[in-house]
């Protein structure tokens, strides 16, 4: 999508939205419309088409908080009236003619580049805060990129929470140079053409653009003397071993922010984050439901009818659950605070499911005297269903 279709289309009025549309009411609007527009539902209908791809263009700017915050700056700027339309597309400010496209790089539209910097780069000039007169603040050394890792813990850890070294090959702080880039001995020197800012300002007619310097790659220093181990870049790739902490009731597939311990930044910039992707192996005994662990435990009919006391096991001991005389299968008792340690300090519980055992085989007392039990049992409470059987039959 190109920098003029921001400005000449009004994706407020595609939606049907107002322009202080929260983000919920702009993906409702959404959704409306690609239901009601979407191909597979208007086999052969261009203009349900055209709306659906309308449509989408619109919702992918707007649900961007980023995004919708450039487009309503462009079109402050120079939309909403800013231009009247002329025969060619543009709009004549102040008389004049003007074509919206000339600044764009002709009527092809497209991300073209304007006196040599993108459209990006001159907004982010007009609306990114700079100094007054042009003056652009220091960039500064470069950020380091983000890591990521994956880690499986034991069930038990997960919920009781644990402390493991975690080893990584990756780029780290050069220690020859301390993550400078230069020589020991020597230290890097202020950049002379954009002197330490990191970025250049030309002047474009009204405009005035900010871009990397180009000679210090944005740094605002230049290194004269690489450092022999890393050659300038400040980092070296090296196996470095950390203890990194894991929460009690980490679940599986939660992922752990460890600030500043991703990959250095260039030449003494700050370093990214760790961002740790937890896999919890399965138990062979407990499940997990949010806060709550799960346990089935099998029970004999006899136990089911007249009722028990169960020892069961918990991750730190057992406990005893009563089971009441009469008792369904598919029950579920409940040990309270034997779950998971939540963050306040407060614990789930432990559900245990019970399960009647139906024998697959009988001794011949055992066989007895479960006939001489259903002979004196009640029988089970059909009559709903024999009803419909004679309606059916």
């Amino acid at each position: 999508m190109s920098s003029k279709d921001w400005i000449e289309k009004d994706f407020y009025a595609v939606l049907g939205v107002d322009k202080a549309a929260s983000a919920d009411d702009i993906k409702k609007a959404y959704r409306k419309i690609a239901r009601e527009s979407h191909p597979d539902h208007n086999p052969g209908d261009p203009k349900a088409e055209e709306r659906f791809k309308a449509a989408s263009e619109a919702h992918h700017v707007l649900s961007d908080t980023g995004r919708r915050r450039e487009y309503d700056e462009m079109r402050s700027l120079f939309g909403s009236g800013a231009f009247r339309r002329n025969a060619r597309g543009g709009g004549q400010p102040g008389g004049m003619p003007f074509d919206v496209s000339d600044m764009f790089g002709g009527a092809g539209g497209g991300d073209r580049r304007f006196g040599g910097a993108g459209f990006q780069d001159l907004f982010s000039s007009i609306f990114s805060g700079g100094q007054a007169g042009g003056q652009t603040a220091p960039r500064g050394p470069a950020r380091g990129r983000d890591v990521e890792t994956e880690v499986a813990l034991d069930f038990g850890d997960a919920v009781r929470g644990v402390t493991l070294p975690l080893t990584l090959r990756a780029p780290g702080v050069c220690e020859t140079c301390h993550g400078n880039g230069a020589k020991p001995g020597t230290q890097p020197r202020t950049c002379p053409v954009c002197h330490g800012a990191g970025v250049t300002t030309r002047d474009q007619g009204a405009f005035s653009f900010s871009e990397p310097c180009r000679n210090c790659q944005g740094v605002g220093t230049v290194v004269e003397e690489k450092c022999p181990e890393c050659h300038g870049s400040g980092g070296v790739t090296k196996t470095r071993t950390m203890n990194v902490r894991f929460p009690a009731g980490v679940a599986d597939g939660q992922r752990i922010r460890l600030a500043g311990r991703g990959e250095p930044g260039e030449r003494g910039g700050p370093a990214g984050d760790l961002f740790v992707h937890v896999k919890v192996r399965p138990d062979e005994l407990f499940g997990r439901t949010g806060d709550d662990l799960t346990l089935s435990v099998p029970v004999t009919f006899a136990e089911a009818v007249l009722g028990t006391d169960l020892r069961v096991p918990t991750l730190d001991g057992a406990v005893t659950l009563r089971v009441p005389p009469g008792t369904p299968s598919g029950r579920v008792l409940r040990a309270r605070g034997k779950g998971v340690v939540r963050r306040d300090g407060q614990a789930g519980d432990l559900l245990v499911t019970l399960d009647v055992v139906v024998p697959a085989r009988l001794s011949d007392e055992a066989r007895a005297a479960l006939e001489a039990f259903a002979e004196q049992s009640p029988p089970a409470a059909r009559e709903h269903l024999d009803a419909r059987v004679r309606r059916v039959g």
